[in-house]
């Protein structure tokens, strides 16, 4: 069974975790992803301050190859665009300006090739007030608005933990540019598509304007810490347990009725203070003593047991060494194990896009820098040849894992 895009030839530019993570998901579903790095490689190739690949490289860039091109040159530049005669996407990430910079601007790609889909992840956009402004994860979730509603009602703005900009801008490109395809396929033309990473965070502050707005003249603190946003829903918090945490959500009544009968209360059912979602924001600080008193007797596994038993929505909060070697995760693809040549055997990220007709299967390590350059400018020359024009011609150097 061939996968979705196979046939499909991307060439990734990509840095860091947007552009990298919008590649993989294409190599993951069949596409020749072929990963364009600077000599000494992307920012993440060797981040960890260690002479070897870091593990954040080895994680979203399996399924790739490698070629090491100096953009800055113009032998660089015209292997570059040799590749983008044989391509179907170009995937680019860099800060605003930099393709102008280096003459590789989008209308110049197109010249070569019409087909092309020239997608960039940006952070602003290329338009608006804050185009001009360098961006990175923690600086767009400070721009978005969801720093400042991040963190405890009396402390400081705060990031989330995971670099969820990033990868919002990465899966929002990916998606991007499939439209871009499928429409493609009907106009025969590529054409230019571009995510700004903060124009996909405002849809996610749904509920901190939806505070905002539903109730114009209350007085709602900027940020909640663990309690629902929009202070629309009670019991909504992370409860302490005997030996951890444990999330617990009630959006409808049967959901508190499940929480006071599990956690031995069926009385508070009855209680005035409680008796609707609305009664019980109103005594918020009481519901959550009344809930955390009987939490912290009693372990994470015995009180997931009988609250999902109860049928109430609820989740132990897990260290990150717990998820790493998550079986849930494992037994569904999406921590796979791969034979990395200078790591060893590494946990590497799986597909989380399912296509009945798209299996994913094992998936080949991160390449080292450069492994494929003289591979894919072997398949340019061949295919100049064959079109009767030169051939690149460009400097190489051994792939590499280890920094030097």
């Amino acid at each position: 069974m061939r996968p979705a895009f196979d046939g499909i030839r991307v060439l990734e530019l990509g840095q860091i975790y947007n552009g990298p993570y919008c590649g993989l998901l294409f190599a993951q579903l069949g596409a020749d992803v072929i990963k364009v790095e600077p000599p000494g490689g992307e920012p993440l190739r060797f981040r960890s301050h260690e002479p070897i690949e870091s593990h954040e490289f080895v994680m979203l860039n399996s399924h790739k190859r490698s070629v090491m091109l100096d953009l800055k040159t113009d032998a660089g530049r015209q292997a570059l665009l040799d590749l983008v005669e044989t391509a179907d996407v170009l995937i680019e990430n860099y800060a605003p300006g930099t393709m102008e910079r280096l003459q590789l601007s989008p209308a110049r790609l197109l010249e070569h090739n019409p087909r092309l889909v020239v997608a960039s992840g940006k952070g602003y956009g290329s338009t608006g007030p804050y185009a001009h402004m360098s961006a990175m994860d923690i600086t767009v979730q400070a721009m978005s608005g969801s720093a400042s509603a991040t963190g405890e009602a009396d402390g400081p703005p705060t990031k989330a933990g995971a670099a969820f900009v990033d990868f919002s801008g990465g899966i929002h490109l990916f998606g991007a540019i499939s439209a871009a395809l499928f429409q493609r396929e009907r106009t025969g033309r590529g054409q230019i598509v571009e995510v700004s990473m903060h124009d996909t965070v405002y849809p996610m502050l749904a509920s901190s304007l939806g505070g905002l707005h539903n109730n114009p003249g209350r007085e709602l603190p900027e940020r909640t810490g663990n309690r629902h946003t929009g202070m629309a829903i009670a019991p909504y918090n992370i409860y302490e347990a005997s030996d951890g945490w444990l999330a617990i959500i009630c959006i409808a009544e049967r959901h508190w009725r499940g929480v006071a009968t599990a956690l031995g209360r069926p009385e508070l059912i009855d209680d005035p203070r409680f008796r609707t979602q609305k009664d019980r924001v109103a005594h918020i600080d009481a519901v959550d003593e009344e809930v955390s008193s009987r939490t912290r007797t009693r372990t994470r596994a015995e009180l997931v047991r009988d609250l999902q038993a109860a049928g109430v929505p609820c989740a132990p909060v897990k260290s990150i060494r717990e998820v790493d070697s998550d079986e849930h995760l494992i037994q569904r693809g999406m921590i796979q194990y791969v034979e990395h040549p200078a790591r060893g055997r590494v946990p590497v990220a799986g597909c989380p896009l399912r296509l009945s007709d798209s299996p994913v299967g094992p998936l080949r390590a991160a390449p080292p820098l450069g492994e494929s350059t003289r591979e894919v400018l072997a398949e340019l020359a061949r295919h100049a040849e064959a079109a009767g024009e030169a051939g690149t011609q460009i400097n190489d150097e051994d792939p590499r894992h280890v920094h030097t």
